[in-house]
């Protein structure tokens, strides 16, 4: 037997007993993991803290190592995110689809969940916990398979995990995790038709487009974060500039942060060296000849537009009105998180009826795409197909429904 029919073999069988597990019964396993990961901090801090020394002495870059990195606060995080999913409501076998049709037979349409879920991620420890505690939540079973940087916090955050469910009426089987790093394993993972009926990648563009070029399991894409902040002619730039601060710098290595401002020909003069003088001491600016006509900064060539950084750059553009803007948006943008600064309620609704993405906002930070931030408690990813499910992957996104039907001995004629 191979080590992906074990794995996949035992998650099959905990899926018979979880699919029908009562919500009280998850519930409870829940709060067992996170009184578990609590009791396990420390374990948990120093497992983390080697995968960072490791990746320093690798040379990764500081933005992707706050990624990798967990502290007391993030551990917080993670075990009020999984408070948070106990609060939810159970979205197994719920029903808001009931009718009769001419016949007399009552149809019901009850979500149920998909069976076994696997997830390929990179770097971030707290996917490991928020994609158990959805899967769990949803009445999921769950392979884990992330990066090789953090191996030593995920094999410490699993092992808290299935402690926690030693002492619950959950089977410690619903979850598995890949702790050998070879790569062969991902193939073998994404090709496991038998064991797993949905495959989410989370990470940047190469993890991704491995993923969907070698699985023959189906899967849920979510998409690497070239997000845009477009400033309009009518924009409070007070306003705007906290915005993109915000969105820039609060942090560098995530998905949603902003990779690019666009900023109407009208206000350039004003709004540009606002945006100078407050990030020229963090941001490496990079821009378009016409901005370069008001601030020295570096030349913005064709691919930094394209370019999801993850890093302490900023690609800037002057367009001439909002249906440029939305042009440049639609053009390079990955359908992730886009933002409009604006006072013109037109110009707001214009931009969000013609951008192409998961989630738009006007006048607020593109960061506050996130699963714990939209009341998810967590999330699998952030979805920028247009399939299924998009933006922020929740519970709702993690069933599917079968149709119950009920007759009294009608038949078709």
């Amino acid at each position: 037997m191979s080590y992906m029919e074990s794995k996949g073999i035992a998650l099959r069988n905990a899926e018979k007993q979880l699919s029908i597990a009562s919500t009280r019964d998850k519930n409870l396993a829940l709060q067992k993991v996170a009184e578990s990961i609590k009791n396990n901090r420390q374990e948990i801090l120093n497992a983390n803290q080697k995968d960072v020394d490791i990746s320093r002495k690798n040379n990764m870059t500081e933005a992707l190592i706050d990624r990798l990195m967990l502290d007391d606060d993030r551990l917080d995080g993670i075990i009020e995110g999984i408070n948070t999913v106990i609060k939810l409501q159970d979205p197994v076998w719920q029903s808001n689809k009931v009718w009769t049709i001419e016949n007399g037979l009552t149809i019901s349409q009850m979500t149920t969940p998909l069976g076994v879920l696997g997830i390929v991620y990179e770097s971030r420890p707290n996917v490991t916990v928020d994609a158990f505690s959805l899967a769990l939540k949803s009445g999921n079973c769950i392979i884990l398979r992330g990066s090789s940087s953090a191996i030593n916090s995920n094999i410490a955050l699993v092992k808290a995990i299935k402690e926690g469910l030693q002492n619950s009426p959950i089977s410690k089987e619903v979850v598995q995790f890949i702790e050998d790093t070879n790569r062969d394993l991902v193939l073998d993972m994404l090709n496991a038709n038998d064991y797993i009926d949905l495959i989410i990648p989370r990470g940047g563009k190469g993890l991704i487009q491995f993923v969907i070029q070698n699985s023959t399991v189906p899967t849920l894409q979510t998409g690497e974060g070239n997000c845009h902040i477009f400033v309009d002619k009518s924009a409070d730039l007070n306003k705007a500039l906290d915005i993109l601060i915000n969105a820039k710098t609060q942090r560098l290595g995530v998905c949603n942060a902003c990779e690019t401002l666009l900023v109407h020909q009208d206000i350039k003069e004003k709004f540009l060296p606002m945006v100078y003088e407050n990030l020229k001491e963090k941001i490496e600016l990079r821009g378009c000849n016409n901005t370069k006509t008001i601030i020295n900064i570096k030349d913005a060539l064709e691919k930094d537009y394209k370019e999801e950084f993850l890093d302490a750059i900023l690609a800037i553009k002057v367009v001439n009105d909002i249906d440029e803007a939305i042009e440049h948006v639609n053009k390079y943008g990955t359908k992730h998180s886009e933002a409009i600064i604006t006072e013109d309620l037109t110009n707001a609704n214009r931009f969000q009826r013609r951008v192409d993405a998961s989630t738009i906002y006007v006048n607020a930070s593109t960061r506050f795409t996130d699963g714990s931030e939209f009341g998810f408690g967590a999330e699998m990813g952030i979805s920028t197909q247009k399939i299924h499910a998009r933006g922020p992957i929740g519970l709702e996104q993690l069933v599917t429904y079968k149709y119950l039907v009920m007759g009294e001995g009608q038949i078709r004629k």
